[in-house]
Formats: structure tokens, sequence, C-alpha cells
């Protein structure tokens, strides 16, 4: 085990989200070292961070002996950069995605895996204390048999051009969806709009289904009137809705009963459920470090990033093919992992 007083991090990517993740390492104490290689982000560096050492070489951010580097470049840079660290012999903490493709995610972690380092994937959203509240209310059976899950994740946001809004938002619910059902599904589906930029779907709908029944939808957007980030898990007992924008997790005592051959509608009151006001990205950080420093896997460890890109890679295939159904292998999570 690392010894907690020789944990140092080096952030390569100081601009949209890369920021937040120097804002946060530097908050705890361990940020050594800063990469970007734009002006605009070496200031940015240099200002939320006055003390910590800020260069634009990412050779200078994996030569040394800073034991681990976290990645928030553009999407497209991901799977060679981690690489380049991995190689260097550092522990890895990339933003989603993991990378660009199935086979490239697996490489990654296939590296991770021969080198012995962490390798970690940004899935902020199953650090928040919220979603983390949600999956004890599932699995201690609060919802009863999970029947249907559909997430909205809409906005009239930040429009990408490298990626599409598919692979820009839906990462995110994919992921918890996932973690709610503890296995992977067996269909998906997904259509969408091109609006802005050629070839680039701003409005996707995908739809998953599982081998038990249950069936999820994400609706992704950034081109929507409103801002709306809300998950919805629907049981046979009860029914929970989370309102990231209202910051509001709230369990529904409402069902479905048959009556005399009669399908009736139960509907009781919502219970609001507390939650600790932590920042999601600071958990996720600190799950970095107690990784590295524990060499135990973090929930959102490379196998996790290769789930949501096989999601994402069908859901993408299904996309372009105008909807038709894509298959995919029936997978349960399998344990945590540990490197000695």
């Amino acid at each position: 085990m690392m010894d907690s007083r020789q944990l140092s991090v080096a952030v390569i990517g100081c601009g949209y989200w890369g920021k937040n993740l120097v804002r946060n390492f530097n908050q705890l104490g361990v940020l050594a070292l800063v990469c970007d290689e734009t002006p605009a982000g070496r200031a940015k560096a240099a200002e939320l961070a006055p003390d910590v050492p800020v260069v634009a070489q990412v050779a200078q951010a994996l030569d040394g002996e800073i034991p681990a580097v976290v990645i928030a470049t553009p999407a497209e840079t991901h799977y060679d950069l981690a690489r380049q660290a991995l190689f260097a012999g550092k522990d890895v903490f990339v933003e989603k995605p993991l990378a660009l493709t199935y086979q490239r995610g697996a490489d990654l972690v296939e590296l991770a895996g021969r080198q012995e380092r962490i390798l970690m994937v940004g899935h902020v959203l199953e650090y928040h204390p919220a979603i983390v509240r949600l999956l004890e209310l599932v699995q201690d059976g609060d919802l009863g048999k999970i029947r249907y899950i559909y997430s909205n994740r809409l906005s009239l946001g930040k429009i990408r051009r490298e990626e599409n809004i598919l692979w820009s938002f839906a990462p995110h619910d994919i992921a918890v969806i996932l973690r709610l059902m503890g296995n992977m599904p067996f269909e998906v589906t997904a259509c969408g709009g091109t609006y802005i930029q050629p070839n680039t779907a701003d409005v996707t709908v995908t739809n998953l289904l599982f081998d038990n029944g249950v069936r999820a939808h994400i609706f992704v957007s950034w081109m929507h009137p409103f801002k709306e980030q809300r998950l919805v898990v629907i049981g046979s007992r009860k029914m929970a809705s989370f309102d990231d924008v209202a910051k509001r997790l709230v369990l529904y005592d409402q069902r479905v009963e048959w009556q005399e051959g009669t399908p009736v509608p139960i509907k009781g009151d919502g219970q609001i459920i507390n939650y600790p006001d932590d920042e999601p990205l600071r958990r996720e950080c600190q799950a970095f470090l107690d990784a590295v420093g524990s060499r135990v896997a973090p929930v959102t460890d490379g196998q996790s990033g290769l789930r949501v890109l096989r999601v994402l890679q069908a859901a993408q295939r299904s996309l372009v093919m105008n909807g038709e159904i894509v298959k995919l292998p029936i997978e349960s999570f399998g344990s945590t992992v540990r490197f000695a």
C-alpha cells in the first residue's frame, strides 16, 4: 500500500472540465503538476493552483516521479494519452469516454492489467451521493422488483464538434443504469436527429432491454429550451425520482395493484430522501486517490468503462441504421480487483 504522503497527481488538460479536476486535486493537497498545450489553459491552471508547476508538453507530465495522471482532454485523445501514461508506469484516471471504440478501450484495460496499474474512468454520476443512496434503496429492496428506468439529460448547452450528443451526454446515464441493473442489456436501439452539424446527432433516444424484461430509455439533447437532468426508477412496490437540477431524491409510495381482476393505481405520498451535500467530483477524485493508495480498483474501473463503451458503440451502430436492434451478449458484473 502506498503511503498517503507519497500520493501526487498530474492533471493533463485544464479546459472546460479539466479546470474542475485541477481545483479538486489542488484542494486535496496532491496536485503536483498541470499540463495544458493552450495558453488559456495554462493561465487558468496558474490561477487555480498558483503554487503548482504548469507545463505545455505531455512528456513533462509523464516523466519523473509523479505516480498518477489525470486526463481531461478532448475525447479523441483519451486513448493515446492513457496508453502513453500506462506505458510510463502511471496510474490513470481518464475522463469519459474511456476511448472512442470498444476495442481501444479493451486495449487500455488489458495494458493496465499487464502493467498492474489502476485505470479509472470519469463516470462522475456514480459518485453522486444521491445516486449512491438510490442504489442502496434498490439493493435493499425498497422499490421491489425493478420494472422500468428512464433518464432525461437535456439542455441548451455546450455543443461539441468532436463527438455527438450520444457520446457526450449519455455515458453518465448508461453507467448509472448498468450499475442499478448489475448486468448488461441484450438489446440496444437508438434513433436521433442531426440539425446543427452534418453527421453529428444533436438529439438521441436510446432504448435498452435487459434479460429480466426491464427496459430503460435515455433521452439526451443539447437543443432543449430548459435544463433537465432526471432519473426515474419504477419498481413493483415504490418509485424513485432523482432531479439533479432541483437536487431532490424522492421515494414515492406508488404502485399498481390488481383488485378483482382490474389494475388499480395506488397513489401514496412522496418521501424526500436526504443524502450528504458532498460535491460528486470531490468524491470521485478521492476515490482515485484511495485506489492508488490501496491498489484496489475503484467502482468506475476500466471494466466499468468498457461496459459503457459496449452500450455506446451498440447505440451508435443502431443510430446510423435508423433504429435497428443491435444484440449484445448477456454479462453480469464481476468482483472487485486488487493489485498487490
